[in-house]
């Protein structure tokens, strides 16, 4: 954490005592934040649309695409985690009045997320073969490898992308990003079409023609989204001094390590063990892994929503941060982790009355369908505590302070939910419902101690400020 202490009084927000003031601070994330959800939402929904096409034509394609999904999490995970250090720091030089930091800070991150997600990409597509030792099913493995493939190099563009998204987002544009990712939508719908069912003069490739729709609608809002940052009239007062700015950095570089790494281990652990839970939920049989692949996209595409109400938060926070105003960074986090409680109540409910009929827009076999159902109820269970510590992670962020979190994230998922998860399954018999109450104590876990890490900290501050 950043020894930085309030001085500046003069330009402090006070703290909501009322709920008026608290209302107010909740509608100002709203505002920056719902174009940032609306896009993590249609990104999520690729994946999903991937699911159910193929999921139509037989549960063993379903269980690849999970199998496959839940291997790429990893790696994508950790390209993309480095990206979510740009926004803070976009947002914190804002806040310091610096208006030439920001493109630096993109070219010197976006470089550094380019190359690692080549790395990625490539290793995936020499070591595609790794897919016949995970103990998955044959046809499983068969049906994966290809599509892996797509899925691996498609990294690149989205790596890109989000890194661009993450330098837009920071400085409130919020919406351009969500625009390009709706355009994603029909365009990975038709050549998802075309190229699974083989309509339209394209070859039936089934699974892995919902690779090709995925490379496609992220090559389409990479290229869309770089033009308008190079080009567009929104993004000029940015881009005036370029000679100085599109230049290697080793400050920049280090900040963005500084708090990418710890980002992308934080995001990454908590990918990994879904995507172990995934992998072992293939040991118990393909029909438990389409179960899990339903109610995991179910979960992803709601938990999306968090994660833009947690980037809208972060980019608050880190504003605040810029200008060293503790008082408004805890007033924004305690309006933001009510907002967080009352989304998470919500699915919960929601969850809890569709857990029968929403496995069906993905496959209608009676046993995955049965299945699914008892893990949507298991998510409800977990729809606050998800929401909650997505928050924390984000505020923690927004004032820079990452190595503790992720200590606190590897605990909660690595100490507790996996072990506790594998115990419950395998040891006592539950089956895939073990493996989802051990999620459920993970993520309770990663919550409370997020949320009183966060609150501890601007305490503190807010403490020396008054002093001060």
């Amino acid at each position: 954490m950043s020894s930085k202490t309030g001085n500046k009084s003069n330009n402090t927000v006070p703290l909501p005592r009322n709920f008026s003031g608290m209302w107010q601070e909740v509608k100002h994330t709203l505002k920056l934040g719902w174009p940032i959800i609306l896009g993590n939402m249609t990104q999520i929904a690729l994946g999903i649309i991937d699911s159910a096409m193929v999921g139509a034509i037989h549960s063993s394609q379903l269980a690849a695409a999970a199998f496959v999904n839940n291997l790429i999490t990893l790696p994508l995970v950790l390209g993309i985690g480095l990206t979510t250090a740009i926004s803070p720091l976009v947002a914190s030089a804002m806040g310091e009045n610096e208006p030439d930091k920001p493109l630096r800070i993109l070219f010197n991150g976006g470089l550094i997320v380019t190359l690692m997600s080549l790395l990625f990409a490539i290793g995936i597509h020499f070591g595609v073969d790794m897919v016949y030792y995970f103990g998955q099913d044959e046809i499983v493995a068969d049906l994966s490898r290809p599509y892996l493939i797509w899925m691996g190099w498609g990294m690149v563009p989205m790596a890109v992308f989000m890194a661009m998204k993450q330098f837009a987002d920071g400085l409130g544009h919020t919406r351009v990003p969500m625009y390009l990712a709706l355009l994603a939508i029909p365009v990975n719908v038709l050549v998802n079409y075309a190229f699974i069912f083989g309509e339209w003069g394209a070859p039936r490739m089934e699974l892995e023609g919902a690779g090709v729709g995925t490379m496609v609608s992220r090559v389409v809002t990479m290229v869309a989204l770089f033009w308008l940052i190079a080009y567009g009239k929104g993004f000029a007062p940015y881009r005036q001094h370029l000679t100085d700015q599109l230049q290697i950095r080793r400050d920049r570089f280090q900040d963005i390590f500084r708090i990418g790494i710890p980002a992308s281990l934080q995001y990454g652990m908590e990918s990994a063990a879904f995507a172990v839970s995934g992998i072992m939920a293939g040991w118990l049989g393909y029909i438990q892994q389409a179960a899990h692949q339903i109610a995991i996209s179910i979960a992803s595409f709601t938990f999306m929503v968090s994660v833009g109400i947690s980037a809208a938060g972060s980019i608050r926070v880190g504003y605040a941060y810029g200008r060293q105003d503790w008082l408004h960074a805890r007033s924004v986090g305690q309006s933001t982790f009510v907002i967080a409680a009352a989304y998470g109540l919500l699915c919960a409910i929601v969850f809890v009355l569709t857990r029968h009929k929403l496995p069906l827009l993905f496959n209608d076999e009676p046993q995955v369908v049965t299945y699914a159902a008892t893990l949507l109820f298991l998510t409800a269970v977990f729809q606050i505590s998800d929401s909650v510590q997505a928050i924390g992670v984000g505020l923690l962020r927004g004032i820079q302070d990452v190595k503790v979190p992720t200590f606190f994230v590897f605990l909660a998922y690595w100490a507790i939910g996996i072990p506790s998860g594998y115990w419950l399954a395998f040891v006592q018999d539950l089956d895939i419902s073990g493996l989802w109450i051990g999620l459920v104590l993970g993520l309770s876990a990663s919550a409370v101690l997020l949320t009183l890490r966060f609150l501890r900290l601007t305490k503190r501050q807010t403490g020396s400020a008054t002093k001060t």
